[in-house]
């Protein structure tokens, strides 16, 4: 699980920079990689979710 955490916040850290420079640049491809970037991050939370579960259910 701590694993899965490292790559939430290293996922998010990446969205961050992304959107950031999409939003204060105008810079388009950072706006696609901060898109792949969230596409991601629903991923990685659904996997917590299921993580998040069984670990609660010991």
């Amino acid at each position: 699980m701590k694993e899965l955490l490292e790559k939430i916040n290293a996922e998010i850290a990446l969205f961050q920079e992304n959107a950031g420079s999409q939003s204060e640049n105008g810079n388009k491809a950072a706006g696609t990689r901060a898109r792949k970037s969230s596409l991601e991050l629903t991923k990685l939370l659904k996997e917590f979710r299921q993580v998040s579960l069984e670990e609660s259910k010991k």
